[in-house]
């Protein structure tokens, strides 16, 4: 069976919950033909990406898929590339907040992701959820997680992306409630 490590966020920017991380400890432990492994990631540059990293090399995954909040969001939305960039315009966890640093030196301006994103969104409209590709990770966190993943496995066969989803109902507007974030995940993670 293949391995799938799947990653959500702690809670940051002063909320009390992250519906990344509600979302995938929730996801079933099988997927398909998928073992799926999850892990909390801390919303900090570097070690986020580090994080990730860390535990991939223990598990050796096939597919590794990192989730995030994006607020302002009103559907689950793959993400299509990461850039080389952290310009942040609020704080991480840790209290960090670069302005226009490149996450790789000299590595490539942008680098897109592995994943199948149009079947994924696919799935999950197909499951009656709300789907659309999305072109910016931002330049938080979430993008440091995804190009940083994407560079270190460019050219093997670990294939690596990014989703973003909305708000809880709790934490304001647009929103999606819990259970349907989850089944877009597994959606999503069909598709592969």
């Amino acid at each position: 069976m293949k391995k799938l490590l799947i990653t959500g966020f702690d809670p940051f920017g002063g909320e009390s919950v992250n519906p990344s991380w509600e979302a995938v400890k929730l996801l079933p432990d099988q997927i398909g033909g998928y073992e799926i492994h999850k892990l909390q990631i801390p919303t900090v540059f570097g070690l986020a990406p580090r994080t990730v990293l860390e535990k991939a090399a223990e598990i050796q995954p096939d597919v590794i898929i990192s989730v995030g909040q994006a607020g302002t969001r009103a559907a689950v939305t793959p993400e299509r590339i990461g850039i080389n960039i952290r310009d942040a315009r609020i704080a991480d966890n840790a209290g960090i907040s670069p302005k226009d640093e490149f996450i790789v030196p000299g590595g490539p301006d942008g680098l897109f992701s592995t994943l199948p994103v149009k079947a994924m969104i696919a799935a999950i409209q197909a499951a009656g959820l709300p789907g659309a590709v999305s072109n910016t990770a931002g330049t938080f966190v979430c993008n440091d997680v995804l190009y940083s993943l994407l560079h270190h496995y460019a050219g093997t066969h670990v294939r690596c992306g990014f989703i973003h989803v909305p708000w809880l109902p709790q934490q304001g507007t647009p929103s999606l409630p819990l259970e349907d974030t989850v089944k877009a995940l597994e959606a999503a993670v069909s598709a592969l």
